[in-house]
């Protein structure tokens, strides 16, 4: 497939070889706050079956929030930190405190997604996290995710460990996104 636009929504978007820059989901270009590098960005892909289907042949509405949570997780996992071993010898892990989503076009089954994550702020507690489902070049749906760290027993905010903040900080001379 080549860099160019396609209407055959169940290619694989892996070959396309282009990123497209997305507005931010609630106005403006996608920027970190208090930081003028980008973060770590990471893509998830996965296909669509038809237990992610409803009853019109379209993706369900909320199965896009499943896709995030997996995209969310395996970022994490890439960049070194397992949330079962965080909560498991750390007594902490991530919930989800507000979501914001955007529908633009629905996926079908045997769609080729892409769920990308992008860091948009970086606090002692919580993050938020603006996500894109795409199939090829074409956006479907957007996000804007908080998530909590919180204490696995009491579920009380908790600061989130000073190495998952540190993996979050920018690389030198990185450029953020527009």
């Amino acid at each position: 497939m080549s860099s160019g636009s396609s209407s055959d929504s169940h290619s694989d978007p892996r070959a396309d070889g282009g990123d497209a820059t997305v507005p931010a989901l609630l106005g403006g270009p996608l920027a970190v706050t208090g930081a003028s590098p980008a973060p770590p960005v990471h893509q998830h892909e996965l296909r669509i079956y038809w237990e992610d289907t409803d009853a019109g042949g379209v993706v369900f509405y909320a199965n896009y929030l499943k896709f995030m949570e997996r995209a969310r997780t395996e970022w994490l996992r890439g960049l070194g930190f397992e949330q079962e071993t965080m909560r498991r010898d750390e007594g902490l892990m991530f919930v989800v405190s507000d979501t914001a989503l955007r529908y633009l076009a629905p996926a079908r089954l045997d769609d080729w997604l892409r769920v990308s994550v992008v860091p948009a702020e970086v606090g002692r507690a919580s993050l938020v996290i603006d996500q894109q489902v795409w199939r090829g070049e074409q956006l479907l749906t957007q996000g804007r995710i908080r998530i909590g760290c919180v204490d696995a027993i009491s579920l009380k905010p908790a600061r989130i460990p000073a190495r998952i903040l540190q993996a979050l900080q920018p690389s030198p001379g990185t450029v953020a996104p527009v």
